[in-house]
């Protein structure tokens, strides 16, 4: 009686361990490294002593309770309701796939199988660790024409990286950097280009460009009317100050300075004012020049008889025009009547 108590004993023990002789489970992959807030799949095959036939399967999580290491099933933890797959079947394989992944995913899995004479599971675990990306750009202030270097950052090895500039994506990640590459920043690995990092921002600073002027009034200015000329440019950091310059003559060899500020403004137009005008924007990093913008003032008196003669032109074809409507269209009835007359293949013959 106390043997057979002894070999049950031995039986239960024996089937509580881990994977008995003639068994195991293998993991392609036990160190696998994957993006928060994507999928990962981990590959595993089991074996058995023919004659038994798989009851059950299941995967564990190992977790620290109260200080004891202890496998609990993914199936009693909440955090895993509608996130983990199981790919495998109750052969040999035993796929599983974990979805939406977390921080808090990182840990030791664990693959249990039962069969009808024994349960058995994995000595082994898979180690996953749940990584995010880190976005960095050096250096993060350049001066256009300096090189910039992207570098997407893991604390795993992952495969090639790919980068996105306000969502479009980055050619290079090092190039010359140009006034139009300033913006935000982000990296992605290849293949899984919905999962991003952070976005870093690259701010690249150059000197005013594309330096324009704009005028209040357009066309030829009456003396004693106001004007106002308005510059503008394209810089970073923005332009701190403008300067106006008016050429002496029809030459830009001699400019005169003629004021400062980003407008210019004449209150009360006078025929010295007439001539070409250029606004110079200048920032720490350099200056630039507006093309020339020509001011041309006229006489009153001129723009009054210019003024009266366009009024009497506008009369005088008011008046001439029923006229000359009424001459052709009589014109046009005798031309008619002529052709009628000259269109007759007969002729009257008198009666003796």
């Amino acid at each position: 009686m106390m043997e057979k108590m002894i070999a049950m004993l031995m039986l239960l023990i024996f089937k509580s361990g881990s994977v008995s002789a003639g068994s195991s489970v293998t993991f392609e992959n036990p160190n696998p490294c994957a993006l928060k807030g994507s999928s990962v799949h981990l590959s595993c095959s089991y074996n058995y002593p023919d004659g038994e036939t798989v009851k059950k399967t299941a995967w564990y999580k190992g977790k620290l309770i109260n200080g004891t290491w202890t496998r609990v099933k993914l199936s009693d933890l909440p955090s895993y309701q509608d996130r983990y797959r199981y790919l495998g079947d109750q052969q040999h394989d035993c796929d599983l796939a974990i979805d939406d992944l977390q921080d808090n995913d990182t840990g030791h899995y664990y693959f249990w199988f039962d069969t009808q004479m024994y349960a058995r599971r994995s000595k082994e675990s898979v180690y996953l660790s749940v990584i995010e990306l880190s976005a960095r750009v050096y250096p993060d202030r350049v001066r256009a024409g300096g090189t910039v270097t992207l570098k997407c950052r893991t604390s795993c090895q992952l495969p090639n990286t790919v980068w996105f500039k306000d969502g479009r994506p980055v050619a290079k990640p090092v190039f010359q950097a140009q006034a139009g590459d300033s913006g935000n920043y982000l990296c992605a690995v290849k293949g899984q280009e919905s999962v991003q990092s952070d976005s870093v921002v690259l701010d690249v600073q150059y000197p005013p460009l594309n330096v324009s002027v704009e005028m209040s009034y357009s066309g030829p200015l009456t003396e004693g009317s106001s004007v106002n000329l308005s510059c503008s440019s394209a810089a970073n950091p923005a332009a701190d100050h403008y300067t106006w310059y008016k050429a002496s003559g029809s030459s830009f060899s001699s400019l005169l300075q003629v004021g400062s500020g980003q407008v210019l403004s004449l209150p009360s137009v006078e025929a010295s004012h007439t001539g070409l005008y250029v606004c110079q924007a200048r920032n720490p990093l350099g200056q630039n020049n507006s093309t020339e913008v020509l001011l041309t003032t006229g006489d009153k008196d001129i723009n009054r008889v210019i003024i009266f003669v366009g009024i009497g032109v506008k009369v005088c074809i008011g008046l001439l025009l029923p006229l000359v409507i009424i001459w052709a269209w009589r014109l046009r009835r005798r031309s008619t009547g002529n052709k009628e007359e000259n269109s007759r293949d007969y002729e009257n013959i008198g009666i003796a």
